[in-house]
């Protein structure tokens, strides 16, 4: 139990500068509420008015959120790889390689969608 009381200890502190932080900006920070402030944040647009049964997303917004997954995931799988490289040998090298040469081809197919591009 020794080993583990300085991890502890140091969770303790973050936790408690956490939550003093919290609690004292909300009983001493400014209090200067507008309609501005009041609206919910969307990116400097000015929100339209949706349909009562909700509307239609462009594309754009869910190619991001796979491209972002399929990248995600390669990070995910190219840290413990780096870190077993040396024992892995060859065959680790060849498997990664074809791993990122499927990653290359969800990402030329974002690209050739024009999935990069926000005009």
């Amino acid at each position: 139990m020794n080993a583990y009381a300085p991890i502890l200890v140091l969770g303790a502190l973050g936790a408690g500068f956490a939550i003093f932080s919290v609690v004292m900006a909300a009983l001493i920070g400014p209090r200067r509420y507008n309609r501005a402030k009041l609206e919910a944040y969307e990116c400097g647009i000015e929100p339209t008015p949706q349909p009562s049964g909700g509307g239609r997303f462009p594309i754009k917004y869910y190619l991001t959120a796979m491209l972002f997954i399929v990248f995600d995931i390669e990070i995910v799988f190219l840290y413990p790889w780096a870190v077993t490289f040396d024992a892995l040998g060859i065959f680790g090298l060849v498997e990664m390689l074809l791993f990122a040469l499927t990653v290359f081809v969800a990402y030329a197919y974002v690209w050739r969608r024009g999935g990069l591009e926000w005009d």
